[in-house]
């Protein structure tokens, strides 16, 4: 074989998102998955952390097209990033096509993708890989996995999934033609590894519509129930419950109301009429009438829970009699903003109810008889976890092992390792160099480690600033001016200031010509020493 099947995990692996595959034989790369992260706890400022790209910025005309497994934007929200870079055709589902739509015109990008709509059971052929499309059910609506046929043999890539059979807004997988893959023989199988340390079965959805049924019967006034605005399968529950229990629907939130919007024109969700109203008629109704579906699950700050948390929104408060109900789970990172949000809601006189007090959401990813069972169905010759942080992958290898896969055969991996296929034999062969790109604002890449310990040191200590009047070669300083912010108050820290002051001016007079690195230095040691913190310290020469 003259060509070898690279395989290159560019996300996804020791995280919960970023999710991208490089497949690549000779000079024919597709792409699956192009997703965003959560920033986490320590990464001040961050909007989103995407797959480093490097790897790809020599290659981008040898992409044949990037094949989309979901909606979800650990799956997709790197796309508008990738989409600067390069003009690629994008295949998905038709929801998931809609969903990457309503992105990309907002970035502005739309014209740099040629969307193409494809279902489960379709067959898809891109130079020399062949892929079918099977459903899984999971937390969104329209997603597949992929039965990738290739010179080197069959890689199955399972997207997320859970076997939910009977799925809301899915007909659920077809465990039959699972089956019939694995009899025809799976090379590798890369598997949504999230739920491996969960016991047993994923809970199926219904369960979550049955607390939203008891919920909204008991309310003594609005709900507001906060989700992922790609959720739709969770919006259809909540408008069903809603119409049941006679209440009108609002949805807030840009994200949320553009989903909703596109769902309903591609026949997504199914909306009995006058239902929907605007978040500006609510107080036309009376609260037990009343439901509100919300952006902000997440914690994220600039979202309707968070506003709403805050008392910062424009059009609505929480009110005492409201309940609130997070329907999601808390991603890791998040964890301490969202229990911030619960607090501030709780103390405004909201009910609060999330996972922990009900079973007001159920994961969208196997369990570990999930797992094991897709693992029997598939029977591959070899299993690479994938979608997990260390643990989850680590973990989804031992349950494969207790059913007979040979340790030797579970690929646990690193984002940028080079998987190499060749007859029947996958091995790891190099590691391609990874960085971590962050998204802060319209700034991509430019935010680096250095920038984030300065940041985490702001946040913690604040900064000072000696500003030295000289002459203008820095010779002869008269005088030094001390700013600072998020240090001390300096109206009820005068003498600590003066005495910053007087330390400057010390060392900058220690010889002819004052030089800003020394006097910084010098002060650095001086704050910790008088103050035991480790402020910024920065020193600039006016003349």
């Amino acid at each position: 074989m003259a060509n070898k099947l690279k395989i290159i995990p560019l996300g996804g692996l020791g995280e919960i998102g970023k999710n991208m595959t490089v497949f690549e034989y000779g000079r024919n790369i597709i792409l699956v998955d192009c997703g965003a992260m959560f920033p986490e706890n320590d990464m001040w400022g961050i909007d989103l952390v995407i797959p480093d790209f490097a790897y790809l910025r020599d290659k981008l005309d040898l992409i044949r097209g990037v094949i989309l497994t979901h909606g979800h934007e650990d799956h997709t929200g790197a796309l508008p990033y990738l989409l600067k870079e390069a003009s690629l055709p994008i295949y998905s589902t038709k929801l998931t096509r809609g969903l990457v739509e309503v992105k990309l015109k907002r970035a502005g990008l739309l014209d740099r993708a040629a969307l193409n709509t494809i279902q489960a059971g379709d067959v898809l052929n891109l130079g020399p890989f062949e892929i079918n499309f099977f459903e899984v059910s999971h937390s969104i609506p329209d997603g597949v996995g992929l039965a990738i046929r290739t010179p080197a043999g069959m890689i199955v890539h399972t997207g997320d999934f859970k076997l939910d059979i009977g799925a809301e807004l899915g007909a659920g997988p077809d465990l039959s033609a699972l089956a019939r893959l694995g009899q025809e023989g799976v090379l590798l199988l890369m598997a949504d590894s999230t739920g491996s340390e969960r016991p047993g079965f994923t809970p199926p959805e219904r369960i979550v519509e049955e607390t939203l049924e008891e919920i909204f019967a008991n309310a003594p006034g609005r709900v507001i129930v906060a989700t992922f605005a790609s959720l739709l399968s969770r919006v259809q529950q909540v408008i069903d419950v809603a119409v049941r229990q006679d209440r009108k629907v609002a949805v807030n939130g840009r994200s949320m109301i553009e989903n909703v919007a596109m769902a309903q024109e591609m026949g997504y969700l199914r909306v009995p009429p006058d239902t929907l109203i605007d978040a500006k008629e609510i107080d036309r109704y009376a609260p037990n009438r009343v439901a509100i579906m919300a952006t902000g699950s997440q914690g994220e700050p600039r979202a309707t829970l968070a506003l709403l948390a805050t008392g910062a929104h424009r059009q609505l408060e929480i009110r005492p009699d409201d309940t609130v109900v997070l329907s999601s789970q808390m991603i890791p990172g998040n964890e301490e903003a969202i229990i911030r949000i619960i607090n501030q809601l709780i103390d405004r006189g909201a009910d609060v109810i999330y996972d922990k007090i009900a079973p007001v959401h159920v994961s969208g990813h196997g369990s570990q008889e999930d797992q094991k069972l897709l693992i029997r169905l598939f029977r591959p010759h070899y299993l690479m976890p994938i979608h997990g942080e260390s643990r989850h992958l680590h973990q989804h290898g031992r349950l494969a092992q207790q059913i007979g896969v040979p340790k030797d055969h579970i690929l646990v991996l690193k984002d940028g390792s080079v998987l190499e296929v060749e007859e029947k034999r996958v091995r790891v062969v190099d590691q391609v160099e990874q960085e971590t790109v962050f998204v802060d604002g319209s700034v991509v890449g430019d935010i680096g480690p250095v920038v984030l310990r300065d940041r985490e040191v702001l946040a913690r200590d604040g900064f000072v600033v000696a500003v030295l009047a000289a002459d203008a070669n820095g010779a002869n300083v008269r005088d030094v001016q001390i700013v600072s912010r998020g240090f001390v108050y300096l109206r009820e820290s005068e003498e600590l200031i003066q005495r910053i002051r007087e330390e400057a001016l010390r060392v900058a007079g220690e010889s002819a010509r004052a030089v800003p690195e020394r006097v910084q230095r010098a002060l650095e040691r001086f704050l910790e020493k008088e103050t035991g913190r480790q402020p910024l310290v920065m020193c600039v020469i006016a003349e």
